[in-house]
């Protein structure tokens, strides 16, 4: 069967964002397991920050990849335009259709992604604090990517 360019370009989504929940979920395992504390930022070793860049990145990517790639091509497959359409406008409409619980959730999850990607606190508690957040959003990010993923297998059945 030949998909359309939307359904294509959907697939492609949903696989790029796969990748980074795999990896993500693994980061988060292994931070539980690690169970970092306030002192560990101060003095981390190889292992740590190898970890800790796992999660950024994959954090990162899944938060940027959810809202650039996967949101836009489910709203091109559902026949929507998206062309003129501003980040915001687009949640809101994913809202107002079901498929995003809130844009003002997604609008919060962004900010803190923001903020853990371009600000640098200067104490080990702010550090400490910000990662902690960045874990609570990521957490959020992939229960919003489960649910985005289980209604396109329930729309475009073998996708």
């Amino acid at each position: 069967m030949t998909r359309s360019p939307e359904l294509l370009a959907l697939q492609q989504a949903l696989e790029t964002c796969r990748l980074h929940e795999e990896g993500l979920r693994d980061a988060l395992g292994d931070l539980a397991l690690r169970a970092l504390c306030r002192g560990d930022l101060a003095s981390l070793g190889k292992e740590d920050r190898r970890l800790l860049d796992q999660f950024a990145y994959r954090y990162l990517r899944l938060q940027d990849d959810l809202g650039a790639r996967l949101m836009p091509a489910v709203l091109r497959a559902l026949g929507e335009e998206v062309a003129s359409m501003a980040a915001l406008d687009r949640f809101a409409r994913l809202e107002q259709l079901g498929w995003l619980p809130s844009a003002e959730e997604w609008s919060d999850l962004r900010r803190v992604r923001n903020e853990f990607a371009h600000d640098y606190p200067e104490t080990d508690d702010e550090r400490f604090a910000r990662l902690q957040l960045a874990i609570d959003s990521a957490q959020r990010a992939l229960q919003i990517w489960t649910g985005f993923r289980d209604k396109v297998r329930m729309r475009w059945p073998g996708l």
